[in-house]
Parts: structure tokens; sequence; C-alpha cells
């Protein structure tokens, strides 16, 4: 049995985007043993999208299309489908009342375009979108079998791993049942990280290793069969086991949909402990973060954003003299600044950001040139300088990540 992958969209194709999908896609179908020969890239247009359906007709079995299944003009891969299929589109109750929720929470009218988001080819199965409103689905007929994902990874992984793997496994005649955890990673580059892991990737039988990297982290899929869900999950453990073994110090949690924020929050609530920002270049980005959290205002009251040295001495009452004398990209004031945070706040812990994101040197330090200051109630404060590679944004969220992964092992002490 062979499938084949098509990733549609304009930016993929110009290579504004890396097509991560396809790759990850692959990966999985490795898994069950389904042959994968080719991959298509088609740009947001109905004919050449046509076209390429066409063609993988001819040589594969399995049609998997991945992207084009939001609200906007040039998302055309579910209309193009059902064309193809002569098939209509038709409301899936579910997720259309996942959509007129969101709609009603942000108190905007229902457009046309957004219900689409809700719809698929008549008598196909839908494929349940966990984390956005664009349904997937899967259509069997022509004696092909073709999927419908959509691109945005934190949706599309999901909808693989949960709704789509299992169908696989079914159709292709795999009889045994998967059981799959996300492992994630920080302060680890894959390239390492595959070359630690290098005997156990390629030795691997049943349990089998996926790696992805996506936002500066990397995660390592997994995945054992066994004849129930029991067996096959037994079989994760001492691989994992391994990996934590060897690479347990990156290793931050599980789960898909999960972030460093997310495991931040749950060791501030498991520890009971409150936690203050001060920060220069990342300009709030670490706080913004947190609060992206749900039920983080109970353990985070508030912070700081003090670009200039003057700023950070009024705000935080810390010495303009000493600050001067010391400048901005330096220990002393990544130290002063957590632990000032942390008392102006009164809370048991702060973290500090200061340094150069660029493009330009500041102080005869070079961009990339970020220390991160950590303050804790009845300890004195510590400062590690790090040197970021990339443009602005990488250097400000690599700062951020890392100052999140600094306080969490501190807290997990």
């Amino acid at each position: 049995m062979q499938a084949e992958i098509i990733a549609i969209g304009t930016e993929i194709l110009m290579g504004q985007i890396t097509n991560t999908n396809g790759a990850y896609m692959a990966k999985q179908l490795a898994t069950l043993g389904i042959a994968s020969y080719h991959q298509q890239v088609v740009g947001d247009n109905a004919k050449r999208l046509a076209d390429a359906i066409s063609l993988a007709e001819q040589r594969s079995d399995i049609v998997i299309l991945i992207g084009g299944l939001g609200p906007t003009p040039d998302d055309l891969t579910k209309q193009t489908l059902a064309a193809h299929l002569n098939l209509p589109l038709v409301e899936d109750a579910d997720a259309m009342a996942k959509l007129a929720a969101r709609v009603k929470q942000q108190q905007r009218p229902m457009t046309p375009n957004n219900r689409l988001q809700a719809m698929y080819p008549q008598g196909a199965i839908v494929l349940a979108n966990r984390v956005g409103l664009a349904v997937g689905a899967w259509v069997e007929q022509r004696q092909h079998a073709y999927v419908l994902l959509p691109g945005p990874p934190k949706e599309f992984v999901p909808m693989v791993d949960h709704e789509l793997l299992p169908r696989l496994a079914k159709y292709s005649g795999h009889q045994e049942v998967l059981e799959s955890r996300v492992m994630r990673f920080f302060g680890i580059g894959e390239s390492q990280l595959v070359t630690d892991l290098s005997d156990l990737i390629a030795n691997q039988t049943n349990p089998t290793l996926a790696t992805y990297i996506k936002d500066h982290e990397v995660t390592v899929r997994v995945t054992a069969s066994g004849k129930t869900q029991a067996e096959a999950a037994a079989k994760l453990e001492p691989m994992i086991g391994i990996i934590m073994d060897r690479e347990g110090r990156y290793f931050y949690g599980y789960g898909d949909d999960n972030s460093l924020a997310q495991e931040l929050v749950k060791a501030l609530a498991a520890s009971d402990k409150q936690i203050s920002a001060a920060e220069s270049l990342t300009a709030g980005a670490f706080q913004a973060a947190l609060g992206d959290v749900p039920g983080v205002s109970a353990y985070f009251k508030g912070g700081f954003v003090t670009y200039a040295l003057a700023t950070k001495a009024a705000f935080l009452n810390i010495d303009a003299r000493q600050l001067s004398e010391h400048g901005v990209v330096s220990e002393f004031t990544a130290k002063a600044m957590a632990e000032h945070a942390r008392q102006r706040a009164a809370a048991d812990i702060a973290v500090s950001f200061t340094g150069v994101a660029g493009p330009d040197k500041l102080e005869g330090q070079p961009a990339g040139t970020v220390w991160i200051g950590l303050a804790r109630l009845g300890e004195k404060p510590i400062a590690q300088v790090y040197h970021f590679p990339g443009g602005r944004n990488d250097v400000r969220k690599r700062a951020v990540m890392t100052g999140m992964m600094m306080v969490l092992k501190r807290l997990r002490e």
C-alpha cells in the first residue's frame, strides 16, 4: 500500500515556510509500514491542486492533502477535493457548534467563509480538530482513501496522532494498537539530539522514535504497538527511560499541546509560589507568555518592562550610579533587576532579562549577548550570560524560553 502527501500553500512553494508537516507525516506512515514514494507541493490554485490529486491517484492508494482548510479566499483544498470527487460539502454539527461559540465569544457575526471551516465532503468521516476550528476528513471513493488535514502544525500534529493514525492503521491492515508519548526538550538542537540517540534510531523496531523541531524546541515522539493499549503503553516506558537518562537535563514535559509556559505555571502551582519579572530586551514577552496560560493570575501578580537605565532605576529602585557604572549588558544589572523585581512585587521568585537583541552592538557587546537573572526569596540572586544566534526576534524568543527553563528547573529542585 502506498500513500502520497500533497502539501498545499503558496508560502511553502515560495520557500517562505518549511514543509515540516510533510516530513512528520512521512515518518508516521513509515511506522505503519505504508510506503510513501512521492510528495507534492502545490500553491493555492484549484486547477493545479486538482491536477496534483489526479496524478497522485495514478500511483498511490492514499492521498493525503495538508493545508488550505481555513476561511480565507486562498483556502481551496476542501472545495477542490469535493469537486474532484463530485461530492457536496455538508456541515458537521459539533464543529459548527464550536465555531458558533467562538464567534459569540468574540462578539462578531458568523460569515459564510467562517462556516466553511465546519464543512466536509458528504459521506466522509470527520477528523475532529482538538485545537482549532477547521475539521479534517477521511473519504473513501474510487478505490482510494483521501485525507484532509489542517496546515498549522499545532492543529495538524494532534489530528494526525489522535484521528488519522488509528484509521490509517486499520485501512492498511495494521492489526495492532498504537500508543505514543511526546517528549519535549529545550536547550538542545535537533541535530545534536538525533546524534545522541542515533543508536536508538538506527535500531528502532518497536517502539519507534521520530524527532520534530518547532519554535526553538525539539520533540521526540515515541510510538509503540501492541495487541492492547496497555501492552503498547508498557513498551514505551523502557525507551523513555533510556532517553531521559541521556537527555533529561533538556526535558521539560510531555504532550502535543504543551509549552514551557504551561509547565512553568504548573510548577508554580505545585510549589505555591508567586513569580515576577523585569524585562529589558524582551519587552514583556516573558510576562505575555505567562499571561496566555489559564490560571496564571493566582501566581503572577505583575512585573516590569524597563528598557532605559533611568527606567530601571526608577521602576525597580536600583541605584542609578551603579547601573551606569556596570551598564545594561552586565551580570550586576541582571541580578539587580531580578532581586528588586522580586522585592517590589513581593514575589517568591523573579527572573530578569537584559542584553542586546540586535542588530547593532550595545556597550561593545555583540548582538545576541543576553544576561538572565534569577532571584529567590532567602537566596542570593544569580545570573547567567548567553550568546544566542539568529536575528533580533530569534534572540528575544530564545531568551524568554531560556528564562522559563531556568525558573522551571529551580522550582523542581
